[in-house]
């Protein structure tokens, strides 16, 4: 099992980081995702080498970091009061929030019904948006499952299984078993970037890296997928509650 821990040497970088030490890694490689640091190592790696590595790429983190840091202060704040909108698969969802005595979450075309428990001795709007978080959880697990399983019947490839997570650095991974994990969180992208993500991670099933050939599988289920990633990596970010 991997093991991690957080470092910051003030006196060689000026940022902190999270070092992951892995046995099955052969290098060390450097990882940035929501103005968060990540490196990766393998365990026989000194740690001087490491700080050493970090130090060479400390320019190039902190233009990363300003870049990531500038597009967080752009991510939009939500309401889960009665009467706000939510985004979902490229449009909106109105909240519609009653209170009765047993805890609910029932769409009607654009309109949310929330229904909160009176029973909670949660404020309403963290009941609300807790309710609603799991709505979109139970959502994204029905629809990303339904999404691959198509896309690997295209392929003629089996999957081993389909979950779903919050992950803080990406929006998708599969493993070498073939089981395939999805941030719940791309629902409040268009559903053309649903596609597009599970076109990406299905291919993986195939070629188990981002080589031409890879790339090459996913254009077949995903011709404009190329438009399609970029808009995930320059909007990615602000697709959170």
């Amino acid at each position: 099992m991997p093991i991690s821990f957080l470092k910051n040497p003030a006196a060689a970088v000026p940022f902190a980081f999270e070092l992951v030490r892995s046995a099955r890694r052969r290098s060390i490689s450097i990882e940035i995702a929501k103005a968060q640091v990540v490196v990766r190592a393998p365990y026989f790696v000194a740690k001087a080498e490491i700080e050493k590595f970090v130090r060479e790429k400390s320019l190039w983190v902190q233009q990363k970091l300003a870049q990531q840091e500038q597009q967080l202060s752009a991510v939009p704040s939500y309401s889960f009061a009665n009467g706000s909108s939510l985004p979902y698969l490229g449009g909106e969802l109105s909240l519609v929030v009653h209170k009765q005595p047993k805890a609910d979450v029932v769409r009607y075309g654009a309109q949310l019904l929330v229904i909160l428990t009176s029973r909670s001795r949660l404020p309403d709007e963290q009941q609300t948006k807790r309710l609603v978080c799991e709505w979109y959880q139970q959502q994204a697990l029905a629809m990303l499952q339904a999404k691959t399983d198509a896309a690997a019947a295209r392929l003629g490839v089996k999957h081993s299984g389909v979950t779903i997570k919050a992950t803080r650095s990406k929006w998708g991974h599969c493993t070498a078993q073939g089981a395939i994990q999805y941030n719940w969180q791309i629902l409040l992208a268009p559903e053309s970037i649903v596609d597009y993500l599970v076109a990406h991670e299905v291919s993986h099933l195939l070629h188990h890296n981002h080589s031409p050939a890879f790339w090459a599988v996913v254009a077949s289920l995903c011709p404009d997928y190329k438009n399609r990633r970029a808009w995930l990596k320059t909007q990615g970010m602000q697709l959170m509650f």
